[in-house]
């Protein structure tokens, strides 16, 4: 008779065992069954110009602010490998020496000036973008940790929705909005890589800022955006 009550309470702690293991894997896959990354994420840069023209400079600090939201979408069972899509808007300045943009008589012009002769104190041109990112997202998270590895990279499109240029010396003041010199479409590849909220953040703009028709001493500008900063994820 004890033979079989002890048998009887093995059964009990196996039955036991596999009743909690599938209320465990339940809960686990009621948990991972909804889980995503959707996240607000903000974004301050220092923007770099690639491929200046000969003689060209920056110089400054040249700032860039970014705030959006990606939506998450999950491709496999554990959902830490995800495709993000999502909309943001930006405002981005670039300080530059050498090039004075104006009005001419045959539309906006771009002249290379020497500074000193000018004694410039400020020139710069700032854009405002609409963006669209889509990455691909990789991260160590789960479904109740909140911080974890991350690598998103992908790629974004932004659509020009104002702009601005800024040059002050002693010899002229010019300051201009909405001209059409610039691209309206600026697209580049992103890449984010870091731990919890704190990340490393790059931008590597593959069409120029300005449109065909800029020219600067009669050859194209061809300058090209390069961000770099930190972004932050909110939610």
């Amino acid at each position: 008779m004890k033979k079989y009550i002890f048998l009887l309470l093995i059964c009990s702690v196996f039955i036991g065992f596999s009743q909690n293991e599938d209320i465990d894997n339940r809960y686990k896959s009621e948990l991972y069954k909804d889980y995503r990354e959707d996240q607000f994420y903000a974004s301050v840069t220092y923007n770099l110009i690639n491929e200046k023209p000969d003689g060209i400079s920056q110089n400054g600090f040249s700032s860039g602010f970014h705030l959006g939201f990606i939506r998450d979408m999950p491709i496999n069972e554990r959902r830490n490998v995800a495709i993000g899509l999502g909309l943001g808007i930006s405002s981005n300045s670039y300080n530059q020496k050498n090039i004075l943009i104006e009005e001419g008589n045959n539309g906006i012009e771009f002249n290379s000036i020497d500074e000193s002769e000018y004694n410039v104190s400020k020139n710069k041109f700032t854009t405002y973008l609409l963006e669209v990112p889509l990455e691909i997202r990789w991260r160590t998270s789960n479904a109740t940790d909140y911080n974890f590895w991350r690598i998103y990279t992908g790629f974004k499109v932004g659509y020009l929705l104002y702009n601005s240029t800024k040059f002050m010396s002693e010899v002229e003041n010019v300051k201009l909005s909405n001209i059409d010199s610039f691209n309206k479409f600026q697209y580049g590849l992103t890449l984010s890589a870091g731990y919890s909220t704190w990340n490393f953040h790059v931008y590597y703009g593959l069409n120029p800022i300005f449109d065909s028709n800029s020219k600067l001493n009669t050859k194209t500008i061809d300058m090209k955006s390069l961000k770099i900063g930190l972004m932050f994820y909110i939610l």
